[in-house]
């Protein structure tokens, strides 16, 4: 296998060919990283989370989930599940959320993989060593693959980016919610320990 180093920062981009199954390998077998692929076939390297991060990233999911639990209306996924989107890209939000009859549709076998499937919902959680222009165009790329909503949780800003298809991305500074609206009725994330 030839690799090139195209970029060395806090994420690490190679361009190397690999099998969809020779992927999902590497992962299962590197599980102290964390991967993605463009839909190019690039493959990003990115360090684990650091502490503060996921501890606020795991709030995200656990409210995520309650809700979920409550309403039964979808499968919640966190930030170490990958997801094979439309456009060939593989993906890992912090965050995400499919409906139920869209999980329920895929096999056994697509649901024990990186899913082919592009999330409902997605959240990304701004660390602050992440590139807040790779996160926009990540969030604009969940959205091009069949996203519904997505909320870019920029703490670094206090702000919030809100994605929705055919729509102008919204911007909140400083929120103490944000609403679900129609894509998770009745879910409301409380930013308090969050932002």
């Amino acid at each position: 296998m030839n690799a090139t180093i195209t970029t060395l920062s806090s994420t690490l981009k190679l361009k190397i060919d690999l099998t969809d199954d020779q992927f999902f390998q590497m992962c299962q077998k590197n599980r102290d990283y964390r991967f993605e692929r463009t839909a190019s076939g690039e493959l990003l390297i990115m360090p684990p989370t650091g502490s503060d991060t996921g501890r606020r990233n795991v709030k995200i999911t656990t409210q995520l989930d309650i809700w979920n639990s409550d309403t039964n209306l979808g499968e919640v996924f966190d930030s170490s599940t990958g997801f094979t989107l439309p456009n060939g890209a593989e993906r890992s939000p912090d965050a995400s959320w499919v409906k139920i009859e869209r999980w329920n549709a895929l096999t056994p076998e697509q649901q024990e993989k990186f899913a082919p499937i592009c999330p409902d919902f997605v959240v990304e959680l701004r660390s602050r060593t992440d590139s807040l222009k790779e996160l926009q165009e990540k969030m604009q790329e969940y959205i091009e693959n069949g996203t519904q909503l997505g909320w870019l949780i920029d703490r670094k800003n206090k702000r919030v980016e809100i994605y929705r298809p055919g729509k102008d991305v919204e911007i909140l500074d400083n929120p103490a919610s944000l609403s679900g609206e129609n894509v998770l009725p009745g879910f409301v994330l409380d930013l308090q320990q969050i932002m």
